[in-house]
């Protein structure tokens, strides 16, 4: 459907509506997702096990997700936004009493068949629930500081239980997440002022809560050298590959640092590393030019929604997928400390390939919906 043509889905059927998809959209994320199999096929050592066949599998059926999750009615999401949020917080909860522990963090949910992750659900969940707050709240209310209760309650509570896990990563993406719907939504810019400054001022405390790994992290942060063997050697190698792959890289399954097992992780967080010594600083500039595409498009589809809580959907779906690909870039490149944050399509995990595609098919749905009518207590306008 051309992005120029207007409708009314209301009146037409299910073949209509997969008209209506954002194919282009689906195109590039298909393109970013085979960048991802053909790395995992590398780090595999030219193998399709143990990863590449299996992100294949998952990308399908968070492929066949999304379009379903395209064609559903963008209120029915609406209507049930508290509802996912409150179950994605009971499996934030699960994971404190009942969690598996894997490389030194309680993040997981065995359920035998998968292991689930439910704080990557929550960085959709909780925007659903942030948009359907603000959907119903008017730009003058939004001037008391008792109408910002709710939803900096709904913001802090998953925060401070994914920093419990610990995963500082995933924390520091909900709070920025969440900084961009209340931006977006009319919160005043003085409120950021006092909240941002209030941040600082308690810094020293935060500093003495974090774990001695993440304090070590910090550090090898700012001298990486200090520690060439230990702490700051994973960032070391990453730096070592990124450069070693020049201008046009050394080709597939050519790349000496991840094939000879000096970089770590090479199948999920530094995978763009890998990436980079194998198709060089031209293949790295083209993954970038892809991901600004796709985020460009989403914000540009949330621009053309009619209803607020479509707009802020779209918006904090692709305010996530930018964070992704910032600090995942950002910090295998050194300018960031290491934190567990996935190259988004790319890196290998399965709650974090179906949570994007989750968010994805919200986007488009809202799209496809786009000129429905909805009140502010999100009934039903026909």
């Amino acid at each position: 459907m051309a992005l120029g043509v207007e409708y009314n889905p209301d009146n037409v059927g299910l073949g209509q509506k997969l008209k209506m998809v954002s194919w282009p959209l689906l195109l590039i994320l298909c393109i970013i997702a085979g960048v991802g199999f053909c790395m995992l096929y590398s780090a595999g050592n030219g193998n399709w096990e143990p990863w590449a066949s299996r992100q294949l599998a998952r990308f399908i059926f968070g492929a066949a997700i999304l379009l379903l999750i395209a064609v559903t009615d963008i209120r029915i999401w609406l209507r049930y936004s508290y509802f996912i949020y409150f179950l994605s917080l009971a499996l934030l909860i699960a994971v404190e009493l009942k969690g598996v522990i894997g490389m030194g963090a309680q993040r997981w949910i065995d359920l035998k068949f998968v292991q689930l992750q439910p704080s990557e659900i929550m960085k959709i969940a909780i925007v659903l629930a942030l948009a359907r707050y603000f959907h119903g709240v008017t730009l003058s209310e939004l001037k008391t500081i008792r109408r910002l209760l709710t939803p900096v309650l709904l913001v802090a509570i998953p925060v401070g239980l994914v920093l419990r896990q610990p995963d500082l990563g995933t924390a520091v993406m909900l709070g920025f997440t969440a900084v961009v719907v209340f931006f977006l939504a009319g919160v005043q810019l003085w409120k950021f002022l006092i909240a941002g400054l209030t941040g600082l001022a308690f810094l020293p405390l935060a500093w003495s809560f974090l774990h001695e790994y993440q304090k070590r992290r910090v550090v090898t942060f700012l001298d990486p050298e200090s520690d060439p063997l230990g702490a700051g050697y994973h960032i070391i190698q990453s730096k070592i590959a990124l450069g070693s792959g020049g201008v046009f890289g050394k080709g597939l399954l050519a790349g000496t640092q991840s094939h000879l097992s000096f970089l770590p992780e090479k199948q999920t967080d530094f995978i763009f590393t890998m990436f980079a010594e194998e198709f060089g600083l031209i293949g790295s500039l083209t993954l970038l030019v892809l991901y600004t595409l796709l985020i460009g498009y989403g914000f540009f589809i949330s621009y053309r929604v009619g209803h607020q809580f479509g707009r802020l959907v779209c918006a904090g779906i692709m305010s996530v997928l930018f964070f992704y690909v910032f600090i995942n870039m950002a910090m295998v490149m050194g300018l960031v400390p290491v934190v567990g944050v996935p190259l988004p399509l790319i890196s290998y995990g399965g709650t974090s390939m179906l949570s994007l595609m989750i968010g994805f098919g919200l986007l488009m749905s809202a799209n496809v919906h786009r000129n429905v009518q909805i009140n502010r207590h999100g009934d039903f306008i026909d």
